[in-house]
């Protein structure tokens, strides 16, 4: 479906025989429609090099995984149902028409509740963290262990995909720092080459398990009993990482909020539950995958940036882009005080 048939669908449609009229929101993959009960996700017909949507069958796929593997966390996700069309109208759940998309039916939060709103309030507390890490703990200790051998050429070059927003940086007149590019990239070819035996033993005692794959502030939702959503279903490899690595992006982002005591919180009460660092060097790795996760984020905030045609908005992305690339470079330095 295109723009222009989301909003019609959100517009005029029919869910349960009722108009649908809800509120647009859009991410780089999918067109989400918020009611006041529901939230429909629909897929956007792509294909990318990690990501393929590019067909009704392979959409229909990738919802029926989303709520496979969603439904681990949380009980939001209700089902995947048809969007139809007949006579110019549209349906979610129709009996007649002519199928021509799919969409994950969850039920709609309070966006007030989403973690990353919260935290900017200063509302999230030690209870909540405690509650989530100890769920996340949980969660980590029964998913599947994949059976993996720790490949440093892909590690690298997942890494050095920062140079694609070089560019970018080095034509922003309010940042003056388009070296560190070339330094997080040069440290990180170093620390893999050098801990490369350290992250096949973390392999072989079972740390890299069938986990979230996305699990920053934006995708939580701290009520009473926090709700985490939203894992990746697009690409398994994506998903297939070390839970140390999982556990890092969410401490990397409470940081990035300024919420350092809230990050080595729920590190003391995950390690507490799940002790998935047993060696000293299991530190280091830590803060490695702090700077990773920091790199992904601020490459795709950067990239957001290029793409994005609001100028407060493209400055938004802007300034969060700079504020990932130095908190990476905070971890480079405090991985060379260890030394």
């Amino acid at each position: 479906m295109e723009r222009h048939e989301i909003e019609y669908l959100m517009d005029f449609g029919r869910f349960m025989g009722k108009p649908i009229q809800g509120k647009l929101e859009e991410t780089n993959i999918s067109w989400v429609i918020l009611t006041t009960e529901f939230a429909f996700k629909i897929k956007k017909n792509i294909k990318l090099s990690f990501l393929d949507y590019s067909t009704l069958a392979l959409r229909k796929h990738f919802c029926e995984k989303e709520l496979e593997l969603n439904r681990r966390f949380s009980h939001i996700y209700l089902s995947v149902l048809p969007i139809r069309i007949k006579d110019g109208q549209f349906s979610i759940s129709g009996e007649e028409g002519q199928i021509i998309e799919y969409t994950v039916c969850m039920l709609r939060l309070q966006s007030s509740k989403r973690m990353d709103a919260m935290l900017e309030q200063g509302k999230v507390n030690y209870r909540g963290i405690d509650l989530l890490a100890q769920q996340l703990a949980t969660f980590h200790q029964k998913a599947e262990i994949i059976q993996t051998s720790f490949d440093i050429h892909q590690a690298k070059k997942i890494f050095n995909d920062l140079n694609t927003v070089q560019e970018i940086i080095s034509l922003d007149p309010g940042y003056d720092r388009s070296w560190l590019v070339d330094d997080l990239i040069n440290f990180s070819d170093y620390f893999l080459s050098r801990y490369s035996k350290n992250f096949q033993r973390r392999i072989d005692t079972g740390m890299i398990r069938d986990c979230h794959g996305d699990l920053h502030c934006g995708n939580i939702f701290m009520y009473r009993t926090p709700i985490i959503f939203d894992c990746i279903e697009f690409n398994d490899s994506f998903r297939h990482i070390d839970v140390l690595y999982e556990v890092a992006f969410l401490c990397m982002d409470l940081e990035f909020f300024g919420s350092k005591d809230l990050s080595d919180r729920l590190l003391m009460t995950y390690l507490h539950q799940f002790p998935c660092m047993t060696q000293g060097e299991d530190q280091r790795i830590l803060l490695y995958f702090k700077v990773l996760r920091a790199n992904v984020k601020a490459k795709v905030n950067l990239l957001n940036s290029r793409n994005e045609v609001d100028h407060d908005k493209r400055q938004t992305e802007l300034a969060k882009g700079r504020k990932y690339l130095d908190l990476a470079f905070t971890y480079v330095n405090e991985l060379n005080r260890l030394d």
